[in-house]
């Protein structure tokens, strides 16, 4: 990686997605089994829906933001391939952002290479974008939403982000982050917020005396005190007024069915499919019966905790927080399919330079037996849905085996992080602002 810059990333991992494109239309075309993800023929058939002035809701099992339908629109009139592209893009602008952020931050451009190399070389990303799927533009827009707050963007960071809730609603979680982060830097000045660099390991770790006690305890802080605050008001109200914009507006031309499919369900969806969440084989057996709102809240209440929780400890470093928030509202959701992992994976870059853990052993570790407990699952699924053999029992035991592995990562990376805010704290700056030069 030393002879390696990013330019030469970039371009390598640009004709990667170029030849996965090409090769993707060959396998579709000669092979039995789809190179397509299913959900892009669904993506296409309401985008051409749309283009002929009818509901893309017409189209059965479209439960996305009409304006997904409608970035989609050319793949009718110019190439059914246009939206593997635009994700594929898409995929290609979270590599730069993520690129931008660490800069931002000083990370030196050797560490940043890796980060980077993280997402643009990770087999999983980039099929994601190349095979159809559209989380590539969430995860853009997520991270674009953290530059735009690192530059004090204010205004630009609320539109993004009231429109990416829209678009894909998971992000809402984010939203008591992004407000505690608010109170730590006054986004009004017009100036750019001072940030906290990175430093070397070993002047970090004479840091470390800033524990998460300490630290869970400055955000709880930031919370009580002084929480309605200009910042946090102009941020609330743009971010909401986009969201109930596009909402009022697709509302307006598509009527319940719209509201039901693109927001709604996803709040209340219960798959009776198997997936990986430990709760689809209750679903499953009671699907017929419907739910309780009991039943739905405690299927709620955990993944509610332990958000707050995170939120409460980590919020002032910004991109960690994202992260294991990201992993554990993943793992805690009542459905789990493979694409949303992409959800955490555009994060993890950002938080490897601060991660102390040794890849030789743990970080190896880690990762086998996240892959393993996968695996595993997948092997009872695959007798599942293939082979027509009763396996709901096993396969259950395995979603219970990888929300175990998942539990047992996140507090492994959370133990190995050196805690960072991303913003220098107001009296800090002040403070340095008023002390004389030659102490300076």
């Amino acid at each position: 990686m030393a002879s390696v810059n990013f330019r030469s990333l970039f371009l390598f991992s640009a004709l990667l997605r170029f030849f996965l494109i090409i090769y993707g239309e060959w396998q579709d075309t000669h092979m039995e089994v789809r190179y397509t993800d299913v959900d892009y023929l669904v993506f296409s058939d309401a985008a051409a829906l749309m283009a002929s002035g009818k509901s893309p809701y017409a189209r059965s099992t479209y439960r996305y933001s009409p304006l997904l339908a409608f970035l989609l629109i050319p793949n009718s009139i110019i190439h059914r391939s246009w939206g593997k592209f635009l994700f594929s893009a898409s995929d290609l602008f979270v590599g730069l952002f993520i690129h931008s952020i660490l800069k931002l931050r000083g990370v030196p451009e050797k560490l940043c290479l890796y980060s980077v190399a993280a997402w643009l070389l990770n087999p999983f990303t980039f099929t994601i974008g190349t095979r159809g799927n559209c989380e590539p533009i969430v995860c853009a827009m997520i991270l674009w939403i953290i530059i735009c707050l690192m530059n004090g963007r204010l205004l630009q960071a609320a539109f993004f982000y009231g429109l990416v809730v829209h678009f894909r609603i998971y992000p809402i979680i984010y939203s008591l982050s992004i407000l505690l982060v608010l109170g730590q830097h006054n986004f009004q000045t017009g100036q750019t917020p001072a940030l906290q660099k990175w430093s070397s390991r070993q002047q970090k770790q004479d840091q470390s005396s800033w524990s998460t006690k300490t630290f869970s305890l400055t955000s709880l802080c930031f919370l009580l005190k002084s929480f309605v605050t200009k910042d946090r008001i102009v941020f609330g109200f743009i971010s909401g007024a986009i969201f109930f914009f596009w909402t009022g507006l697709f509302y307006h031309l598509y009527g319940w069915e719209f509201l039901h499919e693109a927001l709604l369900y996803h709040l209340t969806r219960t798959d009776p499919r198997h997936n990986f969440s430990i709760y689809f084989y209750h679903i499953y057996l009671h699907h017929q019966h419907g739910f309780s709102i009991v039943e739905k809240v405690i299927s709620f209440l955990p993944q509610l905790l332990v958000q707050l929780v995170l939120t409460v400890c980590f919020a002032l470093d910004l991109p960690f927080c994202l992260f294991a928030q990201t992993v554990a509202f993943v793992a805690f959701n009542k459905v789990i399919t493979a694409q949303y992992f992409v959800w955490f994976f555009c994060l993890l870059p950002l938080i490897l330079p601060w991660n102390t853990m040794k890849m030789k052993w743990k970080g190896v570790s880690c990762t086998v037996l996240w892959v393993g407990a996968q695996t595993h699952w997948l092997m009872w699924g695959y007798l599942l849905e293939f082979k027509g053999k009763s396996v709901f029992t096993q396969l259950w035991l395995a979603s219970l085996l990888f929300l175990a592995a998942n539990t047992y990562v996140l507090v492994m990376v959370i133990r190995h992080h050196l805690i960072s805010p991303v913003f220098l704290p107001l009296k800090e700056i002040n403070s340095s602002e008023k002390m004389p030069k030659k102490m300076k």
